[in-house]
């Protein structure tokens, strides 16, 4: 853990942020969110990004493809925009808002401060192309809590 600080702005200066995952323990497997979150973006004034409820390797996946067009593409997402060419077959939305207890990005927090800190949601629907806004959206609210909703 000592090490931890150096191997993240090493990555961070390698790749522009690092991935940080966050899983459910032990004692809470079936009720605690899985999310992973950016960091690194706030540094260039971007928002970091959040994306919670998949596998940890295809939340990095995605997240890294997202932050790629942001930081080399310099594309921008704005709160309640579809994006339609990150998820096979599916469109994804971007919402904006807050941390919350079950989204917290506690190393960007302690990175950056909470005050810098701004974060924008990838949010992914079910294999109806409901979104968890939706009625009859077919996960438990806790796989996949929002920042905000469109």
């Amino acid at each position: 853990m000592n090490d931890f600080p150096r191997r993240q702005q090493q990555i961070i200066d390698t790749v522009g942020w690092a991935i940080m995952h966050v899983l459910p323990t032990e004692d809470e497997p079936d009720t605690t969110t899985s999310f992973a979150y950016t960091v690194g973006l706030t540094a260039h004034d971007l928002p970091e990004l959040v994306i919670a409820g998949l596998d940890p390797l295809i939340a990095q996946e995605l997240l890294n493809d997202t932050a790629g067009r942001v930081s080399s593409r310099a594309e921008r997402f704005t709160h309640g925009q579809r994006v339609a060419d990150l998820l096979a077959g599916y469109d994804a939305i971007i919402v904006e808002g807050p941390a919350t207890d079950a989204l917290h990005p506690g190393a960007a927090y302690a990175r950056y401060g909470e005050d810098r800190v701004r974060l924008q949601q990838i949010v992914w629907p079910d294999p109806h192309s409901r979104f968890p806004w939706d009625d009859g959206y077919e996960y438990p609210a806790h796989v996949q809590p929002l920042l905000g909703r469109p």
